[in-house]
């Protein structure tokens, strides 16, 4: 059966189940769903969706607009620009070099380790299951395939996948693929807006 969900100041929505710090800030139109954990001192836009059982660490950055599927797991000291999808079950790593216990043996504190985080600019999309390794940046409007493990910076409207991820072409804002022009070498088109875009020494821009 559907929980209904409960009405905050702001029009903020939080479903029974969910948990949220009080130290935490979320804009107007923020919907939480059941599940979700959102962490002290984090601070989400107006307009986004945290999906069903996703966690949000404390300190987290989040645009306006980002859209956060069921199960995913952004790991502080994350930062999400502006309209970024995090498919189900995507991790944001922070920590390079994990370890449960020091070289003598004993448990790691929080003192024992400084966390590094994953950036994701602007409109990009990361698939379901994806993994971002930290720290790594992925760049404005561009798409994480599906099963992906990135542990590289991921160039603007870059398109890649694979173990570890590789860039296989080139999106528009729209998220299809681009397609080359013919006769016109480092000039690729949307296929669905007909935006076109120059690509010159490894990198794409809007024309």
């Amino acid at each position: 059966m559907k929980q209904t969900s409960d009405m905050t100041r702001d029009q903020v929505r939080t479903a029974a189940g969910a948990q949220v710090d009080t130290s935490a800030a979320l804009g107007p139109g923020t919907a939480v769903w059941e599940l979700a954990q959102i962490r002290e001192q984090a601070v989400l836009g107006a307009d986004c969706v945290v999906g069903r059982g996703a966690y949000v660490g404390p300190g987290v950055r989040i645009g306006d607009g980002v859209k956060i599927q069921n199960l995913a797991l952004v790991y502080e000291p994350a930062e999400l620009g502006d309209g970024v999808f995090v498919g189900p079950a995507v991790v944001l790593t922070n920590d390079h070099n994990p370890r449960s216990v020091d070289p003598e043996g004993r448990p790691k504190g929080r003192a024992d380790w400084e966390p590094v985080g994953v950036t994701v600019a602007e409109g990009a999309s990361l698939g379901a299951r994806s993994v971002c390794v930290a720290p790594v940046r992925v760049g404005r409007w561009a798409m994480v395939a599906a099963g992906a493990t990135v542990t590289r910076d991921v160039p603007d409207f870059a398109l890649v996948a694979g173990v570890p991820a590789r860039r296989i072409g080139w999106v528009g804002r729209a998220g299809h693929r681009l397609r080359e022009l013919p006769g016109s070498p480092g000039v690729w088109e949307c296929p669905h807006t007909g935006a076109l875009h120059t690509e010159k020494d490894g990198v794409l821009t809007e024309s």
